[in-house]
This record gives C-alpha cells, sequence and structure tokens, in this order.
C-alpha cells in the first residue's frame, strides 16, 4: 500500500448518495422559476438573464473530461464530497452575486463541481455493489435525482416570492453543505487521503482512447449520445412549450403536466429491483425503448392534452427502463477507470441532449410539433433496435 493511503473506501448508504445528487440535481432546475425575477432584479430582459443557466450547463457537461480521471485518481466519493462542498459554497455566493456576469461566473462554478457529483457516485456504486444488483441499486440512488426533478421547481417558486431568487440560492446552498458535512463525518480521516487501490494504469485523459478503442466502449458512447439527442434533447424539453402552443394551456398548467414525467421516473425507482427480475437486462432495455418511441408517437397523434398526464408518467418510467440499463452499463464497461467511463458516459449523453435539442428547434421551423414528434418516435425505435442488438453481443467486462 503507498504511503499515506489508506483502504478503499466501503459503500455508503444509498439513502446519503441519493441525498448528494438531490442537492446537484436540484442545481439544474433551481432557476426554472426563477429566471425572471433575476431579471428584474438587474434590469435585464429574461433572454439577456438566460445566459445564467447556459453558464451552468456547459461547465456540467464539459467538466466531465476532467473530474471522471481525477475521481479515478484521486478517490471518487473523496472528489465528489470536494466537489459538493465547493458547489455548496458557489450557490451561495450567487446569492450575493451584485450583478448579471458575476452571477454567471459563480453559476458556472457551481455548474463544474455540480457535474462531477453524480456520475462519480455511481461509480462508487460500480466499485462496491456486483454486477447483478448494480441497475435496482442506481435505480435507488437515482430518487434524489429525480426528487430534485419533481420538487426543485415549486419550491424555488414559492421561496423566490416569499424570500427572493437569492433566498433560493442560499437556501440549496445550505442543503448542499449540510449533505456534505454528513458525508465528511462518515469519510472521517480518508477525506483527506488517497484510498489504496485505485486505478494507476489507463487513467487520466488518455483512459478516454482506451474507452474508444473498446467495442463495448464504443456502443456505449454512442447509445447514451442518441438517448440524449432522441430523448432529453428532441422531446422532453419541447413537451411543454408542444401544449401551451398545440392546445393553449398556461405554463403552471403545463408544468403540471410536464410534471408526471417525475412520477413515473419515482415510480422506477420504486420498482427498479423488480423490474430487473421481471424483466432481466435485455429485456428491460427493448420494453423500455419500443415504450418510449410508441409514447413519443402518441404524443404526435394526442387529441385531447388530458391523455398527456399518463403518457409523461409512462414515459418517465419507460425512459429509466432504457436509460437505466445504459447507466449500469457504464459502470462495467472499464472497471479500472470506472470513474472516466461513468463521466464519459455522462458527456455523451449532454452533448446529445444539446444537439437534439438544436435539431428539433430547427426542425420546428418547418413543420409542426405532431411530423417532428413523429420523427423523433421513428428514431427513438431504431435506437431501441439498434442498442438491444449491440447488448446481446457485448458481455459485461465482469461478472462480480
Amino acid at each position: 500500500m503507498p504511503a499515506g493511503a489508506v483502504a478503499p473506501i466501503k459503500a455508503f448508504p444509498i439513502s446519503l448518495l441519493a441525498a448528494a445528487g438531490f442537492a446537484s440535481g436540484a442545481g439544474i432546475r433551481l432557476l426554472d422559476p426563477l429566471l425572471p425575477l433575476v431579471a428584474g432584479d438587474f434590469g435585464v430582459s429574461v433572454a439577456a438573464a438566460s445566459v445564467v443557466v447556459a453558464g451552468f450547463m456547459l461547465p456540467y457537461g464539459l467538466g466531465q473530461l476532467i473530474t471522471g480521471p481525477l475521481g479515478d485518481r484521486m478517490g471518487k466519493v473523496r472528489v465528489a464530497s470536494f466537489a459538493l462542498f465547493f458547489y455548496a459554497l458557489a450557490l451561495l455566493a450567487c446569492s450575493l452575486a451584485v450583478g448579471l456576469p458575476m452571477l454567471v461566473v459563480l453559476r458556472a462554478l457551481s455548474g463544474l463541481c455540480a457535474g462531477a457529483i453524480i456520475p462519480l457516485l455511481m461509480a462508487h456504486v460500480g466499485d462496491t455493489v456486483p454486477y447483478a444488483d448494480r441497475q435496482a441499486t442506481i435505480g435507488q440512488f437515482l430518487t434524489g435525482m429525480v426528487m430534485a426533478q419533481m420538487l426543485t421547481g415549486p419550491a424555488a417558486g414559492v421561496v423566490g416570492e416569499l424570500v427572493g431568487w437569492r433566498g433560493a440560492f442560499a437556501a440549496l446552498g445550505v442543503l448542499a453543505l449540510a449533505v456534505f458535512l454528513l458525508i465528511a463525518l462518515r469519510l472521517r480521516g480518508a477525506l483527506w487521503r488517497t484510498p489504496a487501490g485505485g486505478a494507476t494504469r489507463g487513467q487520466g485523459l488518455y483512459a478516454y482512447l482506451n474507452l474508444l478503442a473498446h467495442p463495448a466502449g464504443r456502443w456505449l458512447l454512442i447509445a447514451a449520445f442518441f438517448d440524449g439527442f432522441c430523448l432529453f434533447g428532441a422531446t422532453f424539453s419541447y413537451v411543454g412549450s408542444y401544449l401551451i402552443e398545440r392546445f393553449g394551456l398556461t405554463a403552471g398548467l403545463s408544468g403540471v403536466v410536464v410534471a408526471g414525467f417525475g412520477l413515473g421516473s419515482f415510480l422506477y425507482t420504486r420498482l427498479s429491483r423488480r423490474l430487473v427480475r421481471w424483466f432481466g437486462e435485455y429485456g428491460l432495455l427493448v420494453s423500455g425503448g419500443l415504450g418510449l418511441a410508441l409514447g413519443i408517437g402518441a404524443l404526435a397523434i394526442v387529441a385531447d392534452w388530458h391523455v398527456v398526464v399518463p403518457i409523461q408518467i409512462l414515459l418517465g418510467l419507460f425512459f429509466y427502463m432504457f436509460h437505466g440499463v445504459l447507466q449500469a452499463r457504464a459502470t462495467e464497461v472499464m472497471p479500472e477507470a470506472r470513474g472516466t467511463a461513468v463521466s464519459a458516459f455522462a458527456l455523451a449523453l449532454f452533448l446529445g441532449q444539446t444537439v437534439g435539442s438544436l435539431a428539433f428547434g430547427g426542425l420546428l421551423a418547418f413543420v409542426d410539433y405532431r411530423p417532428a414528434f413523429a420523427a423523433v418516435a421513428v428514431c427513438t425505435a431504431a435506437l431501441a433496435v439498434w442498442a438491444s442488438a449491440g447488448l446481446k453481443r457485448i458481455a459485461p467486462e465482469r461478472e462480480r
């Protein structure tokens, strides 16, 4: 064992990991109801203030290039813990920003730190949970992220109305700091020392080349990119505007309908262990992918907005059935550099989401929502078929 090193960190309570995931995920949705308040406070338009959103998301995605290899070398839980600490400080600093440029810089710093938390903690699950149980455990871990998607918007809106947008940033900063302290208390001295047994070969940015050189790695990254392209980018981001423009719903009611996706996602986190047992990995990927295609196709033909509510719930369930298999494989495709592999998966998903959002927006310039959703449904079905065929050919690197 190297001098100054300690034994590898053992598994954490999944509830504590989920709490860290909640704190990180809440940062993504925090500004949804607060952007008009930020714009009014700084005397700019909402369009001008939206740079604060991009300022968070770009570092969140691109920072994966650095944080994944760093987690492999320095310890995944350690790096995620320090990221959570600096994320909390950045949020608290955001609440004190004296101008829009300062808020953008601080928001970018918080995005960089937040982006390290979920991938590295998921990689830690890969280090400590046998592959046969991993997808179900990841499903439990995702409870925090799903709850953040469901609760952050309404909670931030209420806090923003009561004490302003600065109070919402401060409240999330205090929450993130509290979760960090709980993790630090459990780590104790291990927080300050690099664990033994970490990967030494294939670390650093070179590990990304190793991942691309492996057929399973290429399959995973392509699947993640088109997962983000078809679903997060070209579908989920536009359901709210579709309901407003096609059916005349208010922004508030549209948000309630869209929140049905979170209910379906939460249902998955509660049923994940049973679903894995009932369907198996291949069955989850196929049924989830084809279910998504049918659900998106239903959006293209639905005549009554009330029907979108159950569709959204089913889309949330089907998405995590499909996406959960890819996440589990991300934790096993390169066990010697698991943090790098999961971060690369997250980066590919982020890039796909970005490109898909732009492509769908461009498509709407020429056609209505209905044919656009129909096209995405066909692409999603093709993705499900392609991914399932690849899954059959690729076995996990290591069954434990």
